[in-house]
């Protein structure tokens, strides 16, 4: 990776794995298909390598699922980057916590501030059919959008709780699963937009998810 990303007016979007297998092709075709990004697949130990690259991505979506804390010996070099996380000035970096990251870093207190929610997960379920409710319809992250049904993997865990500062935009009444499906939140400078839903090509195919994967990116990076 070159030590200046190109300045071309797009939104320069690190997509940030590892730690939990995905559908490579299935994924990386959701951001491909929005228009106004650039967007950059890397494991977290690239995106951690370079500290000076990772500050200048617009937004940083993570959908890794790393169990150890930058703390923690193994993961130190990590550390020197998630440092900088909702702390740069005024660049506003954007941060997206998709699907399974929200069960990263179990132990590092953190990441359940970036969340707004327990890193705890009680069980999970595949191929669920999910009622999908805009609970915000003014929100830039879901305008234009009706209420869906898709298919993907549900979590039971702890709600996202508005008490917590987090401003709740999707929820489903779907048993078994937590309420609560996504929200946005601050942390420090940044912009954040939890979701839980992204399990694999039968969630990443349905246009409304793209759409709302659009608008997120868009709203994180304050296009």
């Amino acid at each position: 990776m070159p030590r200046s990303l190109p300045d071309n007016g797009l939104i320069r979007t690190a997509l940030v794995t590892g730690g939990h297998p995905f559908q490579v092709p299935a994924l990386y075709s959701v951001f491909r298909c929005i228009d106004g990004i650039d967007f950059y697949p890397q494991a977290l130990e690239d995106f951690a390598s370079d500290p000076e690259v990772a500050r200048q991505y617009d937004v940083v979506v993570f959908y890794n699922m790393h169990k150890l804390a930058p703390g923690d010996e193994l993961a130190w070099p990590y550390k020197r980057v998630f440092e900088t996380l909702g702390q740069l000035g005024q660049s506003r970096q954007g941060i997206l916590v998709l699907h399974h990251a929200l069960l990263a870093f179990p132990a590092w207190p953190t990441w359940s501030q970036l969340t707004g929610n327990q890193t705890s997960l009680s069980t999970y379920h595949m191929g669920q059919t999910i009622p999908v409710h805009i609970e915000d319809r003014e929100h830039p992250i879901t305008a234009g959008l009706d209420d869906w049904t898709m298919v993907d993997e549900t979590y039971v865990m702890p709600d996202a709780d508005p008490a917590r500062g987090n401003h709740i935009l999707l929820t489903t009444t779907h048993q078994p699963s937590t309420r609560t499906l996504a929200w946005t939140r601050a942390f420090g400078k940044s912009r954040v937009f939890c979701w839980q839903s992204g399990h694999d090509h039968r969630t990443f195919d349905h246009p409304a998810y793209r759409q709302v994967m659009g608008n997120a990116l868009r709203w994180l990076a304050t296009r």
